[in-house]
């Protein structure tokens, strides 16, 4: 799947070649995590997410939803999903910024426990942690003007998964 904004796939230079992924296949388990936090904005992620395993062929049952009470909490839990087995890991969740700088511990911290998981493991595991500004800006990237990140994070990591197979 091409991102929304993207134009065309990239083409492997002359004499060079082009990993091409290869397709998931049926028994491709997935994990998505999510917050429970902002859960007006992160229950539409994780329908939209799961909207587009099913699509790529990821039988429902083999979906597991294992939520965590926020953020801050999201890389630690994709981490042990990647570690009990699953084939990808999807993280979902919502900060808002306020008026402390509570707002950049969160993101930050969410961001390297995801990376962290992903690296340490060796499991794609997809960041789609919204960090906004306004519940607006967070309701415009749940299939408003701003596409759907849930959909999109689960399209990464089925994508990487399909590239670190055929690798």
């Amino acid at each position: 799947m091409t991102a929304p904004d993207a134009a065309a796939p990239l083409v492997a230079p002359a004499g060079s070649v082009r990993i091409e992924p290869a397709p998931a296949g049926p028994g491709v388990r997935v994990a998505v995590v999510a917050a429970e936090y902002h859960t007006d904005i992160v229950q539409p992620l994780v329908d939209g997410a799961v909207e587009e395993c099913v699509a790529r062929g990821v039988a429902p049952a083999d979906i597991a939803l294992v939520p965590v009470p926020g953020a801050f909490e999201v890389g630690l839990a994709a981490k042990r999903c990647a570690q009990a087995g699953y084939d990808a890991v999807v993280v979902l969740a919502c900060v808002i910024r306020g008026d402390t700088p509570h707002f950049e511990y969160v993101s930050a911290e969410a961001a390297r426990g995801v990376s962290e998981a992903a690296l340490q493991t060796g499991v794609p595991v997809a960041f789609g942690v919204l960090t906004v500004e306004t519940h607006a800006q967070a309701v415009d990237r749940i299939g408003g003007s701003e596409g759907h990140k849930g959909r999109e994070a689960a399209a990464a990591a089925l994508d990487l998964l399909a590239t670190l197979r055929a690798l």
